[in-house]
C-alpha cells in the first residue's frame, strides 16, 4: 500500500477547526468524512461508440454525539462558513433525537494514509486510447451470424476519502479501480441467450492495457452461442458443483447479509442467537477480509482498521460483522465493517470481501463421484432473491453443464438454484483447493438505499443436495 502525501493540507486545517468548534459546543464526540470521487464510463454497442461519460463530486459529512444521541449532516459546499452551518445542523439533529436511544460507542483511533496499488492513473490516459480498446473488444465479439448484439463497457473509478475525529484519528484511503464488462447476445433455432461478464481490479490502467479483451469478448460470444443451442435441465434435487462466482454470490447475498451485526441486533437475521452453533458442514470456513483481487478497504468509514473476521470456522458460527453501533448492541468489538456509500450517508454494517476458504479437492475429484448432477456456472448469471430472516435464496445462474458418470457432459441453459442457505451449507461435502476472488467497478451491493463495492468468491464447492429448476 502506497502512502498519500501533501494533499488536502488547507482542507485539513479547516476540518480541524470544525472539530475544535464541535468540542467547544460540548459534544462528546465528532467525526468528519471528506470524499472526492471520480467515475468514467465508455459504452460501445454493435461496433458503435454510444456513450462516453464522466462524473465527479466531493463533499463533507459531519457526525456528532451529544449525551449519547447521534446527529449527522452533509454538504458539498466546503467553504468554512458552510462547514460550520453543517456542524450546527448535525448538532440540532442530535438534540432533536436526544430522548431516543442513547449510544455508547467504542471508536478506534488510527492514523494512516494508504492507497491501492497502481502504476498508471486512468485519468491520465487519453480518451482515444480508452475508446479504441472498448471498440476493438466489441468488434471481436462478432464471430458469426448468430451473434445479434454486443455491448462493451469500460469503467474507471477513483475514490479518495479522509476521516478525522475529535479522538485524534486521521485516516486517508484512496482506491482506484479499472474494469471491462461485455455482453454478447446469440440467437439459434432453439433460443436467444445473453451472456454477460466483467473483470475488474483495484488497479490502474495497466490492468486494462495488459489484458487481451478481444479474446475475452470472443469467448463470451462462444459461450452465448453454445448456450443458445443448448437444452434446459430437468427440474429436481441433485448433487451440484458450484463455481467460485456462484458460491461467492450465494454466500454474499444469502449468508453474508445475515451475518451483518445490525440485522442480527434487530433479530432480522436467520443467524440471530446462533454463535457457537453448527450452521454448515465441517468443511466450510467463511471469512470477511482484505484479500488480493478483492475490494481495497483497509479502513472503514469510521476510521476502524479492517479486521479479518472468521464468521464460520469448520462449520461453527463464530461471530458477526460490526460497525461501532452494532458492536455496542451485541457487546462485541468493531470489525472495520462500518461503510458508507458516500459522504452524504452514515456508515452502516457492510461486507468487504466475503468468501469461503479453499480446502484440498481438485475439480476432477469434486465431480468424479457424481452419477448425475449439475455443474453450476457463474458467467451470465442474472441475480436472484434472498430472505435474510428466513434464510431462503433463489438465483438464476449462467450456462451450466450436466455431470454424468463423473464427467462434464452437455450444456444446459435457464438453470435456477434455490433452497435454505443453512441446509445448503450443511450438505457441502467437498471444497476445492482453488480460490477466486472478484470485485466490480460497474456496480456493487445495495442495502438500506446505499450501494458499496465489495469483493466475493471462493473455491469450487460440492453440495450433496440442491434444488435445481429447469424444465
Amino acid at each position: 500500500m502506497a502512502s498519500i502525501k501533501g494533499e488536502f493540507l488547507e482542507l485539513e486545517s479547516d476540518l480541524h477547526s470544525i472539530l475544535d468548534k464541535a468540542e467547544s459546543y460540548g459534544v462528546s464526540y465528532a467525526d468528519i468524512r471528506y470524499q472526492e470521487y471520480y467515475y468514467e464510463s465508455i459504452l460501445v454497442e454493435n461496433k458503435v461508440l454510444k456513450n462516453y461519460s464522466s462524473r465527479k463530486f466531493s463533499g463533507v459529512g459531519i457526525r456528532v454525539i451529544i449525551e449519547g444521541a447521534m446527529g449527522y449532516a452533509s454538504t458539498c459546499n466546503i467553504a468554512p462558513e458552510n462547514l460550520l452551518k453543517t456542524l450546527d445542523n448535525a448538532i440540532n439533529v442530535a438534540k432533536a433525537l436526544g430522548k431516543r436511544e442513547k449510544k455508547t460507542l467504542d471508536f478506534e483511533v488510527n492514523r494512516a494514509e494508504v492507497r491501492s496499488k497502481f502504476k498508471v492513473d486512468p485519468i491520465n490516459v487519453s480518451p482515444e486510447e480508452k475508446t479504441a480498446i472498448a471498440l476493438d473488444a466489441n468488434k471481436a465479439a462478432f464471430i458469426g451470424d448468430k451473434i445479434k448484439n454486443a455491448l462493451t463497457r469500460l469503467g474507471f473509478s477513483k475514490d479518495n476519502r479522509l476521516f478525522m475525529s475529535t479522538n485524534g484519528a486521521k485516516v486517508r484511503v484512496e482506491t482506484i479501480m479499472s474494469g471491462l464488462w461485455h455482453e454478447s447476445v446469440a440467437k439459434s433455432i432453439m433460443a436467444m441467450e445473453r451472456v454477460g461478464y466483467s473483470e475488474s481490479k483495484c488497479s490502474g490502467f495497466e490492468f486494462i492495457s495488459s489484458n487481451d479483451w478481444n479474446n475475452f469478448s470472443l469467448e463470451l460470444s462462444k459461450l452465448a452461442i453454445e448456450a443458445s443451442e443448448a437444452g434446459t435441465s430437468s427440474a429436481g434435487t441433485y448433487p451440484v458443483v458450484v463455481d467460485p462466482e456462484v458460491i461467492g454470490l450465494l454466500l454474499h447475498e444469502a449468508f453474508g447479509h445475515a451475518s451483518e451485526g445490525d440485522l442480527v441486533s434487530t433479530r432480522e437475521s436467520v443467524l440471530f442467537g446462533k454463535v457457537g452453533e453448527k450452521v454448515a458442514s465441517d468443511t466450510v470456513t467463511i471469512v470477511d477480509d482484505n484479500v488480493e483481487n478483492g475490494y481495497f478497504y483497509p479502513y472503514d468509514d469510521e476510521g476502524t482498521e479492517k479486521k479479518k473476521v472468521v464468521v464460520v470456522e469448520d462449520g461453527i458460527l463464530k461471530g458477526y460483522l460490526h460497525d461501532t453501533y452494532s458492536a455496542s448492541k451485541l457487546d462485541s468489538k468493531p470489525t472495520g465493517n462500518g461503510r458508507a456509500q458516500d459522504f452524504e450517508n452514515i456508515p452502516i454494517v457492510r461486507q468487504t470481501n466475503y468468501f469461503m476458504l479453499p480446502k484440498d479437492y481438485s475439480f476432477e475429484e469434486l465431480i468424479e463421484d457424481i452419477d448425475y448432477g449439475i455443474y453450476v456456472g457463474g458467467k451470465g448469471a442474472t441475480g436472484g432473491q434472498v430472505d435474510v430472516g428466513m434464510g431462503t435464496f433463489t438465483f438464476s445462474v449462467g450456462p451450466s453443464k450436466v455431470i454424468r458418470n463423473g464427467k462434464l457432459a452437455e450444456m444446459v441453459r435457464g438453470v435456477v438454484i434455490s433452497g435454505l442457505i443453512l441446509d445448503t451449507l450443511k450438505t457441502v461435502d467437498a471444497v476445492g483447493k482453488d480460490l477466486s476472488i472478484r470485485t466490480n467497478v460497474f456496480g456493487g451491493c445495495g442495502k438500506m438505499g446505499q450501494t458499496v463495492r465489495v469483493g466475493f468468491g471462493g473455491p469450487h464447492v460440492r453440495v450433496q443436495k440442491m434444488i435445481v429448476g429447469g424444465r
